[in-house]
Formats: C-alpha cells, sequence, structure tokens
C-alpha cells in the first residue's frame, strides 16, 4: 500500500476535532503583511480561505495596505505623514486611500480567492452601511504643556458594522472581503486601522475565531521565544512589562478588546509561513500567539 495516502489519510483524521468544532462558526481574519505581496502566500492564503469554505467554517477577511497606500502618495507627490502611527489624512489623501484600499487592493484579493475556487464579494464600508465611523480625536500629551487635540483629518474609529449584511452573504456561501474604509452619518468617508476594523467585525459577529496576520512569529518573551498562548491578563502584563513592544501592542490590544468582548479567541500569527492559517487552525502546535479570557 502507498505509505503516503496512509499519511494523508491520518493527516485527516487527526484534523476531524478541529473541523468539527469550526464548523458553521465565523473566523474574521485581518490580512496584511508580507503575506499581500509575496505571490507563493498570496495563492497559500487564498486556497487556505477557499478550503475553510468547503468544510464549513465562514471566512470573513478584513484587509490591509499601507505600504501600497504610501508607494502610490509618492507616486502622485503627495506628502504622508504620520501621528503616533496613525495617517494623516486630508482630502487629497483620503481619494488615495480610498483608490487603493477598494478599487485596487481589495478586487485583486476577491480575483485571487474566486480563481483558487471561491466565491468572494468585495465590500467597503460605504456599502450597505458596513461600516459607520466616527472621526478620532489625537490628544497628544507634552510634559510642558497642555494636552493638545490634532486634527489628523479622515482618520475614523468605527461605531457600529452592519453584521446582517456579513452573515446573509456568508450564509449564501460568499466570502465577504472588507476594505476598511468606513462612512459616518453625513456620508463623510473615513480610513481605518484594518487591524481595529477586523476586531470590530469579530465583536459584531460573534465570532468564534479573530485571526491577525503579522509578519513576526507572534508574540515574543525576553529571549525571543514564542509565546504560545496568553490569558488577557498575562497580555496586559506583557505590554506593561515592555515584553511587548512597537507595533505588536495595538495588535495584542486589539486581540484583547475581542476575546472580553465576547470572541472566543484571537491570534497573532506569522503571515509570512505557508498556510499559517491552516496550521494555527486545525494542529495542536500552531504557529503565533492565542489570546484568551480566562474565566
Amino acid at each position: 500500500m502507498d505509505q503516503n495516502a496512509h499519511s494523508q489519510a491520518r493527516m485527516l483524521l487527526e484534523s476531524l476535532p478541529y473541523i468539527r468544532k469550526f464548523f458553521g462558526q465565523t473566523v474574521v481574519i485581518k490580512y496584511g503583511g508580507h503575506a499581500m505581496i509575496d505571490e507563493a502566500l498570496k495563492k497559500s492564503f487564498a486556497l487556505n480561505v477557499v478550503l475553510l469554505k468547503y468544510i464549513g467554517v465562514n471566512p470573513v477577511i478584513v484587509h490591509g495596505g499601507g505600504p501600497q497606500i504610501g508607494k502610490m502618495l509618492a507616486q502622485l507627490g503627495i506628502e504622508s505623514r504620520f501621528e503616533q502611527g496613525l495617517r494623516v489624512t486630508d482630502k487629497a489623501t483620503m481619494d488615495v486611500v480610498e483608490m487603493v484600499l477598494v478599487g485596487k487592493i481589495n478586487k485583486e484579493i476577491v480575483g485571487l480567492i474566486n480563481l483558487n475556487g471561491g466565491n468572494s464579494v468585495g465590500l467597503s464600508g460605504k456599502d450597505g452601511w458596513l461600516i459607520r465611523a466616527r472621526k478620532v480625536e489625537l490628544v497628544v500629551t507634552r510634559e510642558d504643556a497642555p494636552p493638545e487635540i490634532i486634527d489628523i483629518g479622515n482618520v475614523g474609529e468605527p461605531v457600529s458594522i452592519n453584521a446582517k449584511l456579513i452573515n446573509s452573504l456568508t450564509a449564501s456561501g460568499v466570502i465577504p472581503v472588507i476594505a476598511p474604509v468606513g462612512v459616518d452619518e453625513n456620508g463623510g468617508t473615513y480610513n481605518i486601522n484594518a487591524d481595529t476594523v477586523a476586531g470590530a467585525v469579530a465583536q459584531a459577529l460573534s465570532a468564534k475565531r479573530l485571526i491577525l496576520l503579522t509578519d513576526v512569529a507572534g508574540v515574543l518573551d525576553a529571549e525571543n521565544a514564542l509565546i504560545p498562548s496568553l490569558s488577557v491578563g498575562q497580555a496586559a502584563k506583557a505590554i506593561e512589562d515592555g515584553v511587548a513592544k512597537g507595533g505588536m501592542i495595538p495588535k495584542l490590544q486589539c486581540c484583547m478588546e475581542a476575546v472580553q468582548s465576547g470572541v472566543d479567541k484571537a491570534h497573532v500569527i506569522d503571515g509570512r509561513v505557508e498556510n499559517s492559517l491552516i496550521l494555527e487552525l486545525f494542529t495542536k502546535s500552531g504557529v503565533g500567539t492565542e489570546v484568551f479570557h480566562k474565566a
């Protein structure tokens, strides 16, 4: 008998408990970083998402696009400025953000999923009032001056998510791909951090999992070893003690808020690893750090 065939059969059987656990459940995936650039990883991501749908999981994708936006702004001669990690977004910049996120990246992801056997539809926050947003007020504190509110333009945060729209799509066999552009009650358009949108969508859908793809292995300890699992309390302490640094801090905060709001678990995983979604969800070891709410 073919030993390779036996190995494949064993792997499928070992996956059965995980498939059973996630069948019919919603998994919200923030897609970004190197996984959006490397061609092999792009195809791997699309295949992973299609596989999830075929085995009864409902994947919902929220994507970023910061580097692509920055590249387009440079080509158009528009300066990129940041305040506390947020892109200052005037009207001209907002037009480019919407063009790149909604008109280019979103449709590329949709096309890639469909090309690999899926049935995907692209959305922005303007579609069906999907993401209602409000303007972010950035408060800057300095030692020698009182707090100051800085206007960073059309930068927003989610107020509400149209979960009914997303659920109607997933129930129809569609994989939603969401660009993080929101809209306020007056029709104003806002650029929103993709991690923040993914967290808000996961909370609104009472998702089984929130998964953030990154360009690092996950949360690392003082010896640069991967921390595979953190409770909310342990994650807060990792931030307080300086174990979590830089861009990992807002990602952990996003995960903590999600699990405290009803999401079963949240994961920060290494999107540079091929088939990272399947490895994290359907194997014991995983490829990142999970955050859970300790009862």
